[in-house]
Formats: C-alpha cells, structure tokens, sequence
C-alpha cells in the first residue's frame, strides 16, 4: 500500500516542531512518524512535497497520527486494507510527543524487535529484565545498570553508554548517540541518532543530533533537531503551586493549559548558554541563541540573540559551525526553510 501522510493542515498546532521540516519528521518513541509508517508500507510520500495530480494511487492520512504496533503488523498481513485507527494516538499539541513517549517507545520496540535477536551486551553490566532489552549492532555498553523492569531499552547501531549511567526504561538510545558518565536517565525518555546525553533526563525526547552533555536537569520536555544545552542548563517542569501549566500555542495564539508537567519545548538549531534556568512550559522558537543574566521569557522568539535579533547570515553561519563538529553542513533546503521562516517573522 503507497500512504501519503497529510501534514500541510498540521503543522502550527505542534509549533515549533513542525515549522523547519514537515511534521512527519517528529520523532517519538524510537521512530520518527514516517518511519514509523515506512516500516510497515512499500512507499510512504508527504503531502507537502508531492504534486497534487500525483496522489490518486496513495492512501491519504493525517500526519499526526502515531500507528500502534497492531495497526501496523495488520498492515503488514493485509496491505490492501486499511486497518481501523481506533489503538493509535494522535497529536494535537507539542507536549503531547513527550506525554505519548512511553506508549510509542513500547509500539516501536514491538514492531523493531520481532523476530530478532539483540547483541550481546557486556557482563559488566547490571542487568535487569534482560528480555525487555535489545541493542543493535556496534552498540557499546560497559559497566552501568539497565532496568528494565518498567518498560522497555532500546539501544541503537553504533550507540554507547558509558560507565557508571544509570537506566530506567522505556528508554530509546538512537544510533551513533552516546550517553555520557555517571549519566542518570528516567523513562520514558528517547535519545535520538548522533546525541550526546548527561546529566539527569527524564520522559523527554532528543530529536537528533542535539546535545545536553553536562549536569543539569532535563524534564518532560523535547527538543529540537541540532540542539545544544550548556553546562548547569536546567528546566522546571513542575509548578511550585502544582497547578496547570500553561504553554504558548502558535496555533491559536494563547496560552493554553497542557496539564500538571510540562517543561522546555525547544526548536530546531536553538542553544542555551551554561547555567540557563528555564522556566516551566518554555517555548523557544527556531534559531535562538539563549544567553544572558536575567530569567529566560516563557516564549522566546524565532531568531533570538540574547536580547536582540539574530541576524540571518550570522544564524546560518553559527548553524554551519556546529553542523561541521559532526562532521555535516548545512544544506541549501535548510537555508531556503530557515529564510522562509526569519522573513515570515519580519512581517
């Protein structure tokens, strides 16, 4: 079955997650969303990069829903039908890729690990509920605990986990991504490919190639492709009244409540200098550089330096500098998106 993923309707309600590249591209669980739906369809296209009078042999459906492991697997047995949606998850608002993490983590390592048999991993390790854990090939693993007792972990192609961390599942470590010394993790929380992670973690997502290598506290939060987080970076994710937080939606223009926990929300290419203090339900936007001696705002701007503007050529350059650290560079389709973005915000 050829599916076309729907996402052009969708993109401002996951802002700012959906704003550089197509929403599809939002990774929860292990997978990304169009991974998830390639691993169980012969061809799967974007509504945002096909022509329309191109679409009649495709199954059309909304970018935003996230297929359990059944729906795909009854894919896979009938890909001329199209299994009912009702054990999916479907999302609405950015906080929701961290809220649904524990539930994809699962669904992912279901469908990924069927049939196969996991690398074997070091005895120097504790190693608890061995049959919940899977690691791919080249993965390196020495002298640290994995608990597996509460859900699943998942370690990818090339990844390590250096001595001393400490694991709670569900737990996904992507490919070629490190977690660094005396690291502590909580599930559900997703590493994605070529990360660095240290620090204590929880229920959070690393999209890709983003660091948070240091001590600090990351908590039911996600961030953006290309990422990195100081030293001492810290966020709240909890209110000292325990009340709702509330969380900036571009969609609707307004604050709107997204439930008890919700920390630091950042996008695509944005840093913070060491020590930033963020506060509970923080958006950032794209591109932002966070430094400064006051309190970040709960809603920081596209293209923020400081307290100032970025100015473009220096944003694509500063980009470039930290794609070049591993081993990439910017490519012209980011150019072309990033200034599609910055003259947007200039209207």
């Amino acid at each position: 079955m050829n599916i076309l993923l729907d996402d052009l309707p969708l993109n401002n309600s996951l802002y700012p997650f959906a704003a550089v590249r197509p929403m599809a591209y939002i990774r929860t669980g292990i997978l990304t969303i169009f991974e998830k739906w390639q691993s169980a369809s012969a061809k799967v296209s974007l509504s945002s990069e096909r022509v329309a009078e191109d679409i009649d042999s495709f199954k059309k459906i909304p970018a935003n829903i996230l297929p359990s492991a059944n729906f795909l697997k009854q894919l896979i047995r009938e890909p001329g039908a199209f299994p009912s949606t009702g054990d999916c998850k479907i999302l609405e608002y950015p906080w929701q890729i961290f809220s649904y993490n524990d539930w994809a983590i699962r669904q992912d390592f279901e469908m990924i690990t069927a049939g196969r048999v996991s690398a074997e991993i070091s005895s120097t390790n504790k190693i608890i509920c061995p049959e919940n854990i899977f690691a791919e090939e080249g993965a390196i693993i020495n002298y640290s605990i994995l608990n597996a007792e509460d859900g699943p972990i998942y370690i990818g192609k090339n990844a390590e986990i250096q001595e001393g961390s400490l694991i709670r599942g569900p737990f996904a470590l992507c490919e070629g991504s490190r977690v660094k010394m005396g690291t502590k993790i909580y599930g559900a929380t997703t590493i994605g490919p070529y990360c660095l992670a240290g620090g204590e973690i929880k229920n959070s997502i690393l999209m890709g190639y983003s660091n948070k290598g240091h001590d600090g506290y990351l908590g039911d939060s996600v961030i953006g492709l290309w990422c990195n987080l100081g030293a001492g970076t810290s966020n709240s994710n909890l209110k000292n009244t325990a009340g709702i937080v509330k969380v900036w939606s571009k969609e609707k223009n307004a604050f709107i409540s997204a439930g008890n926990k919700c920390g630091l929300l950042m996008g695509d290419y944005s840093r913070s200098a060491i020590n930033t203090s963020f506060n509970t339900g923080t958006v950032t936007g794209i591109s932002c550089n966070i430094f400064g001696n006051i309190f970040p705002a709960k809603v920081i701007e596209d293209f923020t330096w400081g307290n100032e503007k970025y100015i473009f050529e220096k944003a694509i350059s500063d980009i470039n500098n930290w794609k070049k650290l591993k081993g990439l560079e910017i490519t012209e389709q980011e150019i072309a998106s990033l200034k599609n973005i910055y003259e947007l915000k200039q209207k």
